[in-house]
């Protein structure tokens, strides 16, 4: 199969900010583009917000006012459904409700030509549902764009039960057409994004819920450690807190309350006293123009050790060792298996999952203090340490004193599991292996989609090749052990892969 040809005319129902994107994509690629709204105010509108959106563009340099007048010609207002006739594609962003698309795309199969391709910008609904009600279910294919769709790369290309592989093909091809870079899924809940995301969010409320730190503390951590675009609170103020808890339930809900994916009755407590975030001034931060800026944890300066001894392989950590050197610390190394380091009084280890106070015990290492994952331990700000509780505080401040001389903000946290980025890393990856054990999809579109939709900056599978599938096991293993929960299962896939030592990517 090809992309749709260039003389096809694309239709777009729904003018609300998703379907005007939408049709400004299509536009943009060269198609003849028709908007429809229940409200043709809507279309006027969002063809008037399309143009000024062009008009920055241009105020940038980044578009010619001739390139402008042309992508604007190409969409028209329709006036009414039957206008949507000659359209070999039609795409719909309204409502997110069953019953509705349903009728929507009955009406248009009554209207379109029978080999007209219908597509659903749903981020939520099945699209097997949706094509139950359609006499041909075998072109009905999910689009799903992320918002704003002229912007965001990533098009989750959704088939149902009943899709016809050529239409998904079809709506794969026109969607790289259009300068997206699109991925094939299997209609399951959240699809691939919204269900991998979910522990994104999901442990950064469990780890506020336990006091480990504050939001400003956890975002910044998976910000400047992690290397993420937006930590998590943040993040969900930007989407709205009713919506992100919705998609949390609806996946809940359709995973038959599977506890991987429980909803966090904080967020609950905010969505039911209305602080959604930016849109309503408040979320789990204060947008109040008079409201003061919380500041992320971070330790006063420690004195820094003049020597370390390095016990086997840092791995990962291992750019940290020039660091050091460089600030003046004199290294020794011993090879083995234990793959630690000893500053002062501290031993000092990257977290495995479980608690530093749990690995004291297991190791008779009282002054044991576990250090978090980074996405490049040399660029990064900003390092997490947690201390067991029978560590001393000289042992504490000769941790943080090395980590300062390596050049790093350290932020000391509550002791938990896996910290901060390291289980948030691992439960990511995770997900992301169900999803292709579940053959919602393939590795690299778990990678693509995550890269390309919520702009990680690792696919989550990659990051577990990096880390290892036998370290990421290891990780959820204790991490399961120290909550007693099914929460952290460990996916069969990954078992495999750790079990057979390759990658998931091999």
């Amino acid at each position: 199969m090809a992309a749709l040809e260039k003389s096809a005319t694309v239709a777009v129902v729904g003018a609300g900010s998703m379907g005007a994107g939408i049709a400004q994509v299509a536009a943009a690629a060269g198609y003849r583009t028709l908007l429809y709204d229940t409200a043709p105010e809507a279309v006027a509108r969002a063809i008037d917000d399309i143009g000024k959106l062009l008009e920055r563009q241009i105020d940038r340099g980044r578009m010619s006012p001739q390139l402008r007048d042309d992508l604007l010609a190409r969409i028209e207002p329709a006036s009414h459904l039957e206008a949507l006739a000659d359209a070999r594609l039609v795409v719909e962003a309204i409502v997110e409700d069953l019953a509705i698309k349903q009728n929507l795309f009955v009406s248009l199969e009554q209207i379109c030509a029978p080999d007209t391709i219908l597509a659903s910008n749903t981020s939520s609904l099945s699209i097997t549902a949706i094509a139950s009600a359609l006499a041909r279910p075998g072109n009905l294919a999910g689009m799903h764009f992320f918002n704003p769709a002229p912007v965001m790369q990533l098009v989750e290309v959704i088939s149902g039960i009943t899709t016809d592989a050529d239409v998904a093909q079809t709506v794969f091809d026109t969607a790289a057409a259009w300068n997206k870079q699109p991925v094939h899924a299997r209609s399951t809940p959240g699809f691939i994004v919204n269900r991998v995301a979910r522990p994104f969010y999901a442990e950064a409320l469990r780890l506020l819920e336990e006091g480990v730190a504050d939001c400003v503390t956890i975002d910044v951590l998976l910000r400047e450690a992690g290397g993420f675009r937006m930590g998590p609170f943040e993040l969900m103020d930007l989407i709205g807190q009713d919506v992100n808890y919705a998609v949390t339930c609806s996946v809940f809900d359709a995973f038959h309350q599977d506890k991987r994916y429980l909803p966090s009755l904080i967020q609950k407590e905010l969505v039911d006293g209305g602080l959604l975030g930016r849109k309503s001034g408040r979320g789990f931060y204060d947008y109040r123009p008079s409201a003061e800026q919380p500041t992320p944890g971070a330790m006063e300066e420690r004195e820094a050790p003049t020597s370390i001894r390095i016990v086997g392989s840092l791995g990962l950590a291992e750019p940290l060792v020039p660091l050091w050197r460089r600030a003046g610390i004199a290294i020794t190394r011993t090879w083995g298996d234990a793959n630690i380091l000893r500053s002062g009084k501290a031993l000092i280890a990257l977290s495995d999952g479980r608690s530093a106070t749990q690995r004291s015990a297991d190791t008779n290492e009282a002054n044991t203090v576990l250090f978090d994952l980074a996405l490049d331990y040399a660029g990064a700000g900003r390092m997490a340490l947690a201390a067991a509780d029978q560590a001393s505080a000289k042992a504490v401040d000769d941790a943080i004193g090395l980590f300062q001389a390596a050049g790093k903000t350290v932020s000391l946290i509550d002791d938990a599991p896996g910290l901060v980025v390291m289980r948030t890393v691992c439960m990511l990856a995770n997900e992301g292996a169900d999803a292709v054990l579940q053959q919602v999809c393939d590795a690299a579109a778990v990678d693509t989609a995550m890269q390309r939709g919520v702009n990680y900056p690792l696919g989550p599978l990659a990051w577990a090749d990096r880390l290892g599938p036998a370290s990421v096991l290891r990780v959820l293993e204790n991490l399961q052990a120290a909550y007693g929960i099914d929460r952290y299962r460990p996916s069969l896939l990954l078992r495999r892969k750790a079990a057979a030592g390759v990658g998931f990517h091999e």
